[in-house]
């Protein structure tokens, strides 16, 4: 009897811990060290905006920059409510709450961006725009920019600017030195088509998952690898399972800041023209910012004794030959025109090839 009852105790015990517990668990990351430093209750208008990662990247942090900016530029008048850490879900979730007016923006993710405007691919292409200083020059490039830009606008959707993560390479659990290492790893890639299509002509054996999912994916051995960029993986702590890292640098890693054109238009005109240029303001000093933070993270990784590789270079030679075919396949959903494109290309990809020194 005595054994029944203490088994009943220990039952309603673990219901309280239980209890206790699961709202700190649903709360998520604690936004506390990001708080403003205003009393937004105020604000005449207002609106949500999602990022699925960490806001110690400068590329993410981006959002809470331009919240900040806005609110000074506009005296009080525009609060934006940022969320990252996937509090609102993976991007392609979110990215339909975005569509349908749930939320109001979001610093999407380069390679998730396509599933709603593939235009945006173009940036994903193995060894097109794949540094810095090919972003600035894309970033700066006017006309190409900015149809860049108009990747969702048919969807009701408005791309403003952009801020970065970082040169994409694989975080792995065991070295990687060549492609014939590479060809035994499960590689995590975002959920996206031109991603897919890159890792099918490279030949690797890829693994499509929400980022949210990764941490306990890699952790439980589902995967033992991921394309992502060093700055990501320091910073939100994948390097304590994938103890290595191999450089390829054949994309940059974008956010790209969007928001649901209906809710924009609500805005006067005054307060348009405000919003649009604080949020070019914050990005352009971000992405510099970002620049330095890539090469500090490194410096951190290695200190903790995380070690960095590179291809040989016939192994880089094959994967940009084999990359050149994603750059083929996916052409036509890059180069497809909508009824609200001002510029309309006959080759928008060639174009942006040719101007930023594109050679196969």
């Amino acid at each position: 009897m005595m054994g029944n009852r203490t088994v009943k105790m220990a039952c309603v015990v673990l219901v309280v811990i239980g209890l206790w517990i699961s709202p700190v668990i649903a709360a998520g990351p604690s936004l506390d060290a990001w708080k403003p430093s205003f009393d937004p209750s105020g604000a005449k208008y207002k609106c949500i905006v999602s990022n699925v990662s960490h806001p110690v990247i400068k590329g993410v942090y981006a959002g809470f920059a331009i919240r900040d900016e806005l609110w000074k530029r506009t005296n009080g008048q525009i609060y934006l409510d940022y969320k990252p850490f996937s509090m609102l879900g993976g991007e392609v979730e979110v990215l339909n709450q975005l569509q349908m007016g749930a939320i109001q923006g979001m610093g999407v993710s380069s390679v998730a961006a396509t599933n709603l405007g593939p235009r945006f691919g173009v940036v994903n292409l193995p060894f097109l725009i794949d540094s810095f200083e090919k972003l600035d020059k894309f970033a700066g490039s006017g006309q190409l920019f900015d149809h860049f830009m108009m990747a969702m606008d048919h969807q009701g959707i408005m791309g403003l600017d952009i801020t970065g993560y970082g040169n994409y390479g694989w975080a792995t659990t065991t070295p990687v030195k060549t492609i014939s290492d590479a060809k035994k790893v499960k590689f995590r890639i975002a959920e996206a088509a031109v991603n897919q299509l890159n890792y099918s002509n490279w030949g690797f054996n890829p693994v499509v998952m929400p980022w949210p999912d990764v941490p306990v994916a890699l952790k439980q051995g589902v995967i033992d690898g991921l394309d992502h960029t060093p700055m990501v993986c320091n910073i939100t702590k994948k390097f304590e399972v994938a103890k290595y890292f191999t450089q390829l640098n054949y994309a940059q890693g974008l956010f790209i800041w969007i928001f649901n054109k209906a809710w924009f238009n609500s805005l006067p005109a005054d307060l348009q023209k405000t919003f649009k240029e604080t949020v070019h303001d914050v990005c352009a000093k971000i992405r510099i910012e970002t620049v330095q933070q890539e090469t500090d993270e490194i410096e951190k990784a290695k200190a903790a004794d995380i070690e960095f590789f590179k291809l040989p270079d016939a192994d880089m030679a094959t994967l940009k030959a084999q990359g050149d075919k994603t750059h083929q396949a996916f052409a036509a959903e890059i180069n497809k025109l909508y009824k609200g494109d001002t510029y309309r290309p006959a080759n928008f990809l060639e174009e942006v090839q040719g101007f930023i020194g594109y050679t196969k």
